[in-house]
């Protein structure tokens, strides 16, 4: 699933969309052992509008955020497809339309019991209907519907009681402490998934998207348990491992000139690439370009591969999540940070024997704690 086809599907998820329908809702509150507290299945149309605007709400909030990072692409191994599996059991609430309740309770049992999870939960699965707009070479849009995409959505949404603190009691005009003992349940989701994906612009069964709202914590029990998925790299691990890589390759060169030239060919490869559906990605030939470009010495990529082979295997980076929007210079006393456009106004050299830091101004002004200086001197 590409940029755009996750854009358009979030675009139309609306009641205000002529092309998309929000059919059925489930919603079960499950208590932290484990229990269903309590179930409903409706029709969208029926339920209340301003508990139904909220439901919507949660629901959307699974296609928010940017792939690679807060949504994760996981193909089914072969073996979810067989009775029980995860692929099966998605497809048959899928295929019902959620109206049936046999296979639907399939569904919440193994999110129950597989989600690693601490606290009560609402989890509130839609079944919806997309109308598949036709359109050209110029991406331009047919005015005649062609065929209907129909997915399940799952939004997993805390519940949380909270301490109100102090409120002004009307009745007795007295100021007062106040707790709140019912489960507020919070619209904002922090897992969640659908199925099928959207590719090539139909259908496609044989990969859910997982939602985390934390890329850096993705939930990977509901990834590997409840989808029955191989958890790969988040955004945040990703980094750390190209990182790592970069460490033992380059190992004595690494120095502030490399580590901004790497940094700078990543951001063309994101930018180039901006257009594009499809995002870009890093895999050992680019990554060999890059370094050789950034300078590394040919002595020190001939370990690129075996090493690039030990931590990743034959897979890839997703190259916008890699990228640094500014670069931190720091030792154990000071702290600089550098804009992403002024790398090359800084160096690190050796006066007079001292390793010092040179930053380069393009005028006199300068500001310490919120208050302008200047820098005066004769020019050279």
């Amino acid at each position: 699933m590409n940029k755009k086809e996750l854009a358009e599907i979030k675009n139309n998820f609306t009641d205000t969309s002529g092309f998309f329908t929000l059919n059925r809702v489930i919603t079960a509150y499950i208590d932290p052992q484990k229990n269903v507290r309590c179930k409903t299945n409706r029709i969208y149309s029926l339920i209340p509008e301003e508990e139904g605007s909220v439901l919507m709400e949660s629901l959307r909030k699974i296609f928010k955020g940017n792939l690679g990072k807060n949504l994760l692409e996981y193909p089914f191994p072969n073996a979810e497809y067989k009775e029980n599996g995860a692929q099966k059991i998605l497809y048959e609430a899928m295929y019902s339309k959620l109206t049936d309740e046999s296979t639907t309770d399939k569904l919440i049992v193994r999110i129950m019991n597989n989600l690693a999870y601490e606290m009560a939960y609402t989890l509130i699965i839609g079944h919806c209907s997309y109308s598949i707009i036709s359109k050209d070479r110029n991406d331009e849009m047919f005015d005649n519907a062609a065929d209907e995409y129909n997915f399940i959505v799952a939004a997993i949404c805390p519940a949380n009681t909270s301490d109100d603190g102090l409120i002004f009691d009307s009745e007795t005009n007295t100021i007062v402490k106040k707790s709140n003992t019912d489960p507020i349940i919070s619209r904002e989701p922090t897992d969640g998934f659908f199925f099928p994906i959207f590719n090539e612009r139909a259908p496609d069964v044989n990969s859910v998207m997982y939602f985390t709202k934390s890329p850096k914590k993705p939930n990977i029990s509901c990834i590997d348990n409840v989808l029955g998925c191989k958890f790969f790299m988040s955004a945040h691990v990703e980094k750390a491992t190209f990182q790592t890589i970069l460490n033992d390759v380059v190992g004595d060169e690494l120095n502030y000139t490399v580590i901004t030239q790497v940094n700078e060919k990543l951001r063309e490869l994101v930018e180039n690439s901006k257009n594009e559906t499809d995002l870009p990605v890093l895999d050992v030939n680019k990554m060999y370009t890059i370094l050789f470009d950034s300078g590394v010495s040919n002595e020190k990529l001939e370990a690129l591969p075996d090493i690039y082979k030990n931590k990743v295997g034959n897979g890839a980076f997703t190259a916008t999540n890699l990228v640094e929007n500014k670069t931190t210079l720091s030792t154990s006393e000071i702290t600089v940070n550098i804009n992403k456009d002024a790398t090359d106004k800084v160096r690190t050299t050796v006066v007079d024997g001292r390793r010092c830091l040179i930053i380069d101004l393009d005028d006199s002004t300068i500001w310490i704690n919120g208050m302008t200086t200047y820098i005066m001197g004769n020019s050279m």
